[in-house]
């Protein structure tokens, strides 16, 4: 099995201004300034950007995006390019997140354009995929999983892997206080993995996968510890220093 480092990722979402943003990072850096086996990682709003920039700057922490424009430039009131993020010091964008999906109008089509916008603008790319409630009830999990993937698959080569993560987020578990078991998101992950692997073989083994929906302190290390969860993308607990560092410190590789 490919040896993958775990990377956990906090989505700030719509919260904290430039204040509190800078006075969470703080936090973390303190509690997590040592950790060196997982990727840790902060995605700010916009406006919160240049600042949380300039405080983690020489830490442990990577700096990302929550969205991402697929142009580079031009007439596109309100978005963002890539070269803008990389200009800002992000080292990675968010794209494709359900929420985008459900209330801004991101298609699949729309997902896979940006992939490549933030991998062509010098980025990573946290690239996310998800089923519905509905969908879940329907048995169409895998259906609707594969056809997300697969729009973004279709978009990469095998040299653009090493910058990309997948993130399995069931879209009925944000927000929620539900969470898919550890089973649940397992048998999806593998599914995930098993696509992957299909199309780049073992380049695709390599590529991490994130599970997001309600991760918490108490069932982090539970998820963490299938086989093919490479780690957490994190919402409401990652606005509060004290439960995203819980969360990393569970994702750490078994010694």
């Amino acid at each position: 099995m490919a040896h993958r480092t775990p990377i956990v990722v906090g989505n700030w979402k719509l919260h904290k201004n430039i204040a509190e943003a800078t006075a969470l990072v703080t936090e973390l850096k303190n509690q997590l300034g040592t950790v060196r086996d997982v990727e840790i990682g902060v995605a700010p709003v916009f406006t919160s950007l240049s600042a949380v920039a300039k405080r983690v700057e020489g830490s442990n922490l990577l700096l990302g995006a929550q969205d991402c424009f697929y142009e580079s430039g031009g007439a596109f009131t309100g978005e963002v390019s890539a070269a803008m993020l990389l200009d800002v010091g992000c080292q990675f964008a968010i794209v494709g997140h359900s929420e985008r999906r459900a209330m801004f109008g991101d298609t699949d089509a729309v997902v896979a354009k940006k992939t490549r916008a933030v991998l062509d603008g010098g980025l990573r790319a946290i690239v996310c995929v998800g089923e519905t409630e509905s969908e879940r009830d329907a048995g169409k999990t895998t259906e609707r999983v594969g056809t997300q993937l697969s729009a973004v698959l279709e978009i990469l080569s095998s040299d653009d892997l090493e910058r990309v993560v997948i993130a399995y987020e069931p879209v009925w578990a944000i927000g929620t206080g539900r969470t898919a078991t550890p089973a649940q998101a397992q048998e999806v992950h593998a599914f995930i993995r098993k696509q992957m692997a299909a199309r780049f073989s073992s380049a695709g083994e390599a590529v991490r996968i994130q599970y997001g929906g309600s991760v918490k302190p108490d069932n982090a290390q539970a998820l963490m510890s299938e086989a093919d969860i490479d780690g957490a993308l994190v919402g409401g607990a990652s606005l509060k220093a004290e439960d995203f560092a819980a969360i990393v410190k569970a994702s750490r590789p078994a010694r």
